[in-house]
């Protein structure tokens, strides 16, 4: 059996998270399942303003909206209930007790890949899971090549997986929904109407 491993502060969760795990699913690696795990504080955001955020409790939510659509995925909430910084060596460590007998994959994109090096326990990270890193255009594909050589240095295993391209961040959308523009582009139909009935990332709008 192979687990996956999807993680990020999905704030708001957006089409670019659902396509990369589509593509996912439809790749080499094809999965048994998939764990979507919304961080509770990301440690590389640790300390950012988060006025007119969604909270741990919205964020789950909207992956579960976002993903209910899937085949093969669940959404975690280890992280939020742990109640402090995220790090993926502590998440790893609990899906290998969880899953004793899978092969794990550590799904990332391109900027984490070329910051994994750096990562808590990132020899134990390598060690543990294989990398999927998921490439979303040409230029993207060509950086994860250079990136996974320091990974592979490492005694890291790389595979690229190509995603339907995306080029909006959960930061511009957060943007675009303070400025009462259009989303639905961006993100799946039931996670706008969960966005606009909670009222989410409006009450720091002035």
């Amino acid at each position: 059996m192979i687990t996956a491993l999807f993680g990020g502060t999905f704030d708001p969760v957006h089409l670019g998270h659902t396509n990369a795990v589509r593509s996912l699913l439809e790749s080499e690696i094809s999965p048994h399942r998939v764990i979507i795990m919304p961080a509770f504080v990301n440690p590389f955001k640790a300390g950012i303003n988060t006025e007119s955020r969604a909270d741990c409790g919205q964020r789950l939510e909207m992956c579960r909206l976002a993903f209910e659509k899937l085949p093969r995925c669940q959404v975690s909430d280890y992280e939020i209930k742990k109640g402090s910084i995220s790090y993926t060596s502590d998440t790893l460590r609990h899906l290998k007790t969880t899953y004793p007998d899978d092969d794990l994959v550590l799904t990332v994109g391109s900027d984490s890949l070329a910051t994994l090096p750096t990562w808590n326990r990132a020899d134990y990270i390598i060690k543990t899971a294989r990398i999927a890193a998921v490439s979303r255009s040409e230029e993207e594909s060509h950086k994860l090549k250079d990136y996974s050589e320091a990974v592979k240095a490492m005694g890291g295993r790389v595979t690229i997986i190509k995603a339907l391209p995306f080029d909006i961040s959960s930061t511009e959308i957060r943007e675009k929904i303070v400025n009462n523009q259009d989303i639905s582009c961006y993100v799946d139909e039931n996670v706008v109407q969960y966005i606009v009935s909670e009222s989410i990332y409006k009450s720091g709008d002035k």
